[in-house]
């Protein structure tokens, strides 16, 4: 009995890895995962010198293993596993019904360490220099992460940061802020970055540090886009636990309108742009859905009823935050290092600004290599 029963389970687990191999290698490949937000790996080329030195055998798992028949499910079942097994941990994000919380730090180095950067920048420019460090959920929600899962607080982060930096940069605190407001939907329950709600709440101390008065809240009309957004955080755990986010449009609809929008993309070429691009809500990368795919250059003029010119230079995080903007500037450059080519004397003349507005995730200022082409 015991012989037939080894048989059975023998030829039915044969059965099971030859389907299974079958579904991999001649089912329908992609090129982009829209669960992870990342591109796929793609079939290898089979060259003497690379199955020698082992590089196609490296190419061929990790093809396999980003095409490996039913992969979505299996990474769900994965999480899930993962969960039960390791405090709510997976892949280094906490996973709770509420949210999920990047338990690692993805800091490079030290933001402090930048601070050079920045002070070699505002030492050269003519106009003023206004900072704006904004912390991730992580920050602001970090506190009901396991008691063992130590590390340096992005509030002391910003806080050396901020002591580092040259005494003439105009410092901005977006953490107490948030902190403050935690309570409400300020940060995504799958993403690391703020909600349109939590960007408006900084903008309002931002802009009067810029001397200008803030928009009020009740002059916006509120658009929610879509209420299926799941971010970076799921990217990395495809755990559906925290319901689904949802991503807003403000929009003031009395106020100055976009006259012109003009972008530089990577490969250097100009093309019109859009403040809100609708069609990557159909995309993996939902988030782009303000400002539009990155670029490295973003030029936009207003109706507004003013000359005042301002520069930003940014990371994600101000792309739901620039629209606030648009009211109080003419004309708005916004620059993205992480995607630049070269550096950004390359792209812009800052002191054709009056003011520079550099606005960024803490998870982005221990990057010196990305950050140095600010300088460059």
């Amino acid at each position: 009995m015991n012989r037939i029963t080894s048989k059975i389970t023998a030829i039915l687990t044969l059965v099971f890895i030859s389907v299974f191999s079958v579904f991999t290698f001649f089912g329908k490949k992609k090129d982009f995962s829209v669960d992870e937000n990342r591109p796929l790996a793609a079939s290898p080329t089979v060259k003497a010198a690379e199955l020698y030195d082992g590089r196609t055998a490296e190419r061929l798992d990790s093809y396999v293993t980003d095409h490996f028949a039913g992969r979505s499910r299996w990474l769900v079942g994965s999480t899930l596993m993962q969960k039960e097994l390791s405090e709510s941990i997976v892949n280094g994000v906490y996973v709770s019904r509420e949210r999920l919380i990047n338990a690692e730090s993805d800091l490079k180095s030290e933001p402090a360490s930048s601070a050079d950067i920045f002070d070699s920048f505002a030492e050269n420019y003519s106009g003023m220099v206004y900072f704006a460090a904004i912390p991730t959920s992580a920050g602001v929600y970090g506190d009901v992460l396991p008691s063992h899962i130590t590390g340096r607080s992005e509030s002391q982060q910003i806080s050396d940061l901020y002591e580092a930096l040259d005494g003439d940069i105009r410092k901005i605190d977006a953490y107490n802020i948030l902190k403050m407001l935690k309570d409400n939907y300020i940060y995504y329950r799958s993403d690391t970055k703020w909600t349109s709600y939590g960007a408006y709440c900084v903008y309002k101390t931002v802009i009067q540090k810029l001397g200008i008065i803030p928009t009020t809240y009740d002059k916006f009309s509120i658009e929610h886009v879509t209420d299926s957004f799941r971010g970076n955080l799921y990217n990395r755990t495809m755990s559906k636990a925290p319901r689904a986010d949802i991503m807003d449009i403000f929009e003031y609809r009395e106020g100055a309108e976009v006259t012109s929008c003009i972008v530089v993309r990577r490969d250097g070429i100009n093309a019109e742009g859009k403040i809100f691009d609708k069609s990557r809500l159909e995309t993996g990368d939902m988030y782009s859905m303000y400002l539009g795919e990155p670029v490295p250059v973003m030029r936009i003029t207003t109706s507004a009823n003013t000359d005042k010119k301002l520069l930003v230079v940014k990371d994600s995080f101000a792309d739901c935050f620039i629209p606030f903007l648009l009211q109080h500037y003419s004309e708005i450059t916004v620059v993205d290092p992480s995607v630049m080519s070269g550096g950004m004397s390359k792209y812009v003349d800052a002191d054709e600004y009056e003011q520079t507005l550099f606005l960024f995730g803490i998870d982005s200022l221990g990057d010196r290599k990305m950050l140095s082409k600010i300088i460059e």
